[in-house]
């Protein structure tokens, strides 16, 4: 199976997904494509996981990309009009559900990026709100080199991640960088030796899943919602989501345990 889905028993309510094909990179075709994005379906409509880890297969690759080799003729044919396999059109399909660009997984995702970074991996690898790197991880966007527009995550969500100046010299210049730094300029939280990368991916992970659910979910929706609104709207906003959620049982069993001195056991609700 070009994809493997987890649940950890050490790591209640997180889900580890890994991209399976390091003899290619782990880069994305069409199969892959498709179990990718099965996966990140079956996180989001299961409600008992509270966090997601993704990794990659080898000490190679994160995710080098698409496989232009697997998937170009296909989707050329596809923009002329062509009919094309049907599990090449699948893998297509799926392209922005894989991806995480045209999917909102619903929980948050943690990266541990045990190697390169190129492409549609570091769009994938944009979608995570949290992520760890190897030292010998590169990152790089490498779409105008082959005359492309970077069509994923890179020309919106970048330069709202990064500062403007280092978003357009991973754009336009196609060169990539270092691990040491892409966490000099905040792309990632920290580097880690390859022993200590899945540990530490899990413990941001199970310290996640630690918290109250649903405050988790809200706080990430919202502040991806809040991040396009003007200053005014965003005010409101955010006092409307904090408003439902002190409404909550989980917020009463925060008190309770507060004054108890003990643990709170969140119930979703």
């Amino acid at each position: 199976m070009p994809v493997r889905l987890e649940r950890p028993a050490d790591h209640p309510h997180v889900a580890l997904v890994t991209p399976e094909r390091p003899e290619k990179a782990n880069a994305l075709d069409p199969p892959l494509l498709c179990e990718l994005a099965a996966a990140w379906r079956a996180i989001a409509a299961d409600r008992a996981l509270r966090c997601a880890v993704v990794t990659g297969a080898g000490e190679r690759a994160f995710c080098a990309g698409m496989d232009v080799a697997a998937t170009l003729a296909a989707s050329q044919a596809l923009a002329r009009g062509e009919r094309v396999d049907d599990a090449d059109f699948e893998g297509l399909r799926s392209v922005a559900t894989a991806t995480l660009v045209g999917f909102d997984l619903g929980v948050p995702l943690v990266a541990a990026v045990n190697g390169h970074a190129r492409g549609a991996g570091f769009d994938l690898l944009l979608a995570a709100e949290l992520r760890f790197a190897v030292p010998e991880a590169t990152f790089a966007l490498e779409e105008v080199a082959l005359g492309l527009y970077p069509t994923g995550h890179a020309t919106v969500w970048l330069p709202r991640q990064v500062a403007w100046v280092h978003a357009q010299e991973l754009l336009l210049t196609a060169r990539p960088i270092s691990a040491a730094r892409a966490a000099e300029i905040g792309l990632v939280n920290r580097v880690v030796p390859r022993g200590e990368l899945m540990a530490a991916a899990f413990a941001a992970a199970d310290a996640i899943a630690a918290n109250a659910p649903l405050a988790v979910r809200a706080t990430r929706a919202g502040v991806r919602e809040l991040l396009a609104q003007p200053l005014d709207v965003a005010w409101r906003r955010q006092e409307e989501l904090g408003r439902a959620l002190r409404a909550t049982e989980d917020a009463r069993e925060a008190q309770r345990a507060f004054v108890e001195k003990r643990p709170p056991r969140w119930r979703g609700r």
